[in-house]
């Protein structure tokens, strides 16, 4: 055993360093075989331009707008006649009709005095004559709940305001972007309404558009609508119609008022990311064989913010690019001109 731990382990250890020393100094020196190709890299990727066939279908124009309910604005009551209001003949808080009488206007005019001359003595003599009065009726003009402001013996002229009539009516409103007013071309005169916690469904009618109000100078923006944290759009116009009476509403209420403007069944349809321009004209590249796109004017009808009705320039089975080649479009695109308004630029 003596043996073994003085001479064999000590051997056994020198030879394996001597193995271990050999191995490092031929990586050291010889380095190691590393094997190469010679295929170079070659880019391989292809640009493809995407086409949609041109399709048919039914396609409806329906536009729904986020709104609220409003009380309808009193109407003005003014005096017709200059003078002084001789009588009061409605109370403030009373109901009228239009053809209330509200008060009465009476204007005195002066007449000359008549100087008569005695043919014997010479004498003259003056007589003062009573003035000319006429009186004015003023009327409610409108039915509704009378606010009366005038008081007795005021002085007013010809259209100063003398009180208010509220008609007690409501109505539904809210504010509509370009892209919604250009898709509201030639709108039905009623729309479907929905009130937030109301009443079912029902139809509201006398429908009509308007411009937006500007707000004042030192205001916040009020041109604009959108989610918060979502981009705003701006707001350019305005949808109103009337709360039909039985329908159980309050000023405030949230509303959605949706608006069917037009239907037309096996239209030729593509899709609005297709077309530059979204009202009556528009463009569209057309696939041609063994060529770059080619640019067709088309004409457009409905669209349902999706897809758009060309109602001439393609017909079913032809190919166009899905997406209009923004880059050949010169200029910035004008989102408030109908016939530059792209919804892949303005957001529609």
């Amino acid at each position: 055993m003596g043996v073994t731990r003085r001479i064999i382990f000590p051997t056994v250890r020198i030879v394996l360093w001597a193995v271990i020393a050999v191995a490092l100094v031929k990586l050291a020196f010889a380095g190691s075989e590393v094997t190469t190709t010679s295929d170079a890299l070659v880019p391989s990727g292809q640009i493809t331009e995407q086409y949609v066939e041109v399709g048919t279908g039914t396609i409806t124009n329906a536009v729904t707008v986020q709104g609220a309910v409003v009380a309808d604005p009193a109407t003005a009551v003014k005096a017709t006649m200059a003078g002084t209001v001789t009588k009061l003949l409605a109370t403030n808080g009373q109901a009228v009709a239009a053809d209330t009488p509200v008060l009465e206007v009476t204007l005195e005019t002066p007449v000359e005095p008549t100087t008569t001359t005695n043919a014997e003595t010479g004498e003259q003599t003056v007589k003062q004559n009573k003035p000319k009065i006429k009186r004015e009726t003023v009327k409610a003009g409108t039915a509704g709940t009378l606010t009366l402001t005038a008081l007795k013996d005021q002085v007013v002229a010809v259209g100063d305001p003398i009180g208010s009539v509220s008609p007690g009516t409501l109505s539904v409103s809210g504010t509509l972007t370009p892209e919604q007013q250009y898709r509201l071309l030639g709108a039905p005169p009623e729309a479907q309404v929905t009130l937030k916690g109301g009443p079912a469904p029902f139809t509201c009618t006398g429908l009509r558009l308007g411009a937006a109000a500007q707000p004042p100078a030192t205001a916040p923006d009020a041109t604009t609508v959108g989610a918060p944290g979502a981009p705003a759009e701006p707001v350019s116009g305005t949808v109103t119609c009337a709360v039909p009476a039985g329908v159980t509403a309050f000023a405030g209420l949230g509303a959605d008022i949706a608006i069917t403007n037009g239907t037309a069944e096996n239209a030729v349809v593509v899709p609005v990311s297709s077309v530059q321009g979204s009202v009556q004209k528009g463009n569209v590249w057309v696939e041609v064989p063994d060529g770059e796109p080619e640019m067709r004017a088309v004409g457009l009808g409905l669209t349902d913010g999706e897809n758009v009705q060309v109602t001439e320039g393609l017909a079913a089975g032809d190919k166009v690019l899905q997406f209009i080649p923004i880059g050949d479009v010169s200029g910035p695109v004008d989102c408030g001109d109908p016939m530059q308004y792209d919804p892949a630029v303005c957001g529609g």
